[in-house]
């Protein structure tokens, strides 16, 4: 009498794995993150930008609405690869 071992089970578990993390979604999802992470960490710890013009005019703001403004594009271009609808 033979019997069969549980192999098949790990090696399906195993796919299962990878197609998860081959998702582009799942790491559209974590660039978007990072992005607006990246911008909460600018904005915490950051510093300002400061424009002088000719003498005596200063214009100062966080340097995080800079990192912001690109983190938006960013977000769009991502949003549009990672989530797009036409299988690939």
């Amino acid at each position: 009498m033979t019997t069969t071992m549980d192999r098949p089970e790990v090696a399906e578990r195993k796919d299962e794995r990878r197609a998860v993390l081959a998702l582009p979604e799942l790491w559209g999802a974590v660039a978007i993150a990072s992005m607006w992470l990246a911008v909460l960490f600018v904005g915490i710890y950051g510093g300002d930008f400061t424009s002088v013009n000719a003498g005596t005019q200063t214009t100062t703001f966080p340097s995080a609405v800079l990192v912001a403004v690109f983190a938006c594009i960013g977000t769009v271009v991502v949003a549009r690869r990672a989530f797009r609808r036409d299988g690939r």
